[in-house]
């Protein structure tokens, strides 16, 4: 069974990051604690939190993140459950749904003209609408990834994740 998180209002970059690598990753801020534990205990999720009492409740569905640097939060999450890239890209970073390509013609209206004619590819998220392309942001992203697999290091401008490499819906 492939990992599936679901985490606290504390590591919202680290949900991204997670979705990033291809792994469902649930994320909202306004969640209660009840509701993150129930979540995953009905699931089969593992909770990531940085609260210690929180972690206690949710028993062995939740993991103690003890770093506040996503580096050290990935690392964590690397050496405990082998979180590795998974599915690159393969899920939106906003909304967590598995994203699917969609042809050129279809989001010409949708993307800036520079970008509808200096790429071919694009995915779009069927939750929220984005429209996703493998443009500078995503190289970038993949970069990062193939480092942080590589040695175990993901840059610190890595820190905030672009709001998707794509546009809004």
């Amino acid at each position: 069974m492939a990992l599936s998180f679901v985490a606290d209002s504390m590591l919202g970059r680290l949900a991204r990051w997670l979705r990033a690598l291809g792994y469902d990753t649930l994320y909202d801020a306004s969640w209660e604690d009840e509701a993150l534990v129930r979540i995953a205990h009905q699931e089969g999720r593992l909770l990531l939190t940085r609260d210690g009492a929180l972690a206690q409740r949710a028993g062995a569905q939740a993991i103690l993140i003890e770093s506040e640097v996503l580096v050290e939060q990935l690392a964590q999450l690397k050496a405990t459950v082998n979180v590795r890239a998974v599915a690159p890209f393969s899920r939106c970073l906003c909304c967590n749904a598995v994203v699917r390509p969609i042809s050129p013609w279809a989001v010409r209206e949708r993307v800036p003209a520079y970008v509808y004619a200096t790429q071919s590819t694009f995915f779009i998220c069927p939750n929220c609408g984005r429209i996703y392309w493998p443009g500078t942001h995503w190289e970038r992203m993949r970069a990062h990834i193939s480092a942080w697999e590589a040695e175990g290091v993901l840059a610190q401008s890595a820190e905030d994740p672009p709001g998707g490499g794509g546009t809004e819906p």
